[in-house]
């Protein structure tokens, strides 16, 4: 029962916030696509590439640069309230992490389903999106991030399950590394391209070879640690 609530109050608060974040999106293009419009009148509307460049808003004027950096805090806040919730949910740090993932994962790609209501975007899963600012522009098509996003809730789920039969999931320094280690390389080819999309240009072809090794790194050292024997735990 406990397991059940954990993970129902885990989905009600990624599919809540996607839809928060959602629409503060559907905002965010209504105030944008004016300054887009006249920097790029042929582009269809809607279209997210070429990226405004900094000078763009800085012509527009101070209240689009202020919203650029309100931008940039909002998406930092997104995490925190992610991370919060696993801390809220997890009595360990395995929990924590566990939480973390599905709240994530759930957001993430509810995010996608309710722009698509919404907007009618993106047009298909193979559709560029920008997915984070910070440090610099990752970009990448929505069938990558939530790619992501699926493995993050089936690991997180493993996780809760393990824990719930008192059969934890005994990480070792190798498997850190792994699954930090891949996720660090699918951080670095959604990044791939940045010079160029933050230069305004198009996005070149999604670097998927170190996509697809950074996630297999990473599940593999996550698989390794479920598999491994360990002993049954006595909390």
């Amino acid at each position: 029962m406990k397991l059940t609530r954990v993970l129902t109050a885990l989905v009600l608060f990624g599919v809540a916030f996607a839809y928060v974040e959602a629409a503060v999106v559907v905002y965010l293009r209504a105030h944008y696509d004016p300054i887009r419009h006249g920097v790029h009148p042929k582009e269809a509307s809607g279209e997210l590439f070429p990226m405004l460049r900094l000078e763009h808003l800085e012509a527009a004027g101070p209240q689009y640069t202020h919203m650029l950096w309100t931008e940039l805090g909002r998406e930092l806040a997104t995490l925190v309230m992610l991370a919060a919730m696993g801390l809220a949910i997890g009595r360990n740090l395995r929990e924590w992490l566990a939480g973390f993932m599905i709240a994530f994962g759930v957001w993430d790609i509810f995010f996608y389903v309710f722009l698509k209501l919404l907007i009618d975007w993106p047009a298909s899963v193979w559709t560029w999106d920008i997915l984070f600012l910070l440090p610099v522009p990752w970009v990448g098509p929505v069938i990558s991030p939530v790619l992501v996003s699926v493995s993050m809730i089936v690991a997180g789920a493993a996780i809760f399950w393990r824990e719930s039969h008192g059969r934890p999931i005994r990480f070792r320094w190798f498997h850190w590394l792994a699954i930090i280690g891949g996720g660090l390389i699918v951080i670095v080819a959604f990044c791939w391209d940045w010079r160029n999309t933050a230069a305004g240009g198009w996005p070149n072809p999604f670097n998927w070879p170190l996509f697809i090794v950074g996630e297999a790194i990473g599940l593999a050292g996550f698989a390794h640690a479920y598999w491994s024997r360990q002993p049954r735990s006595l909390d």
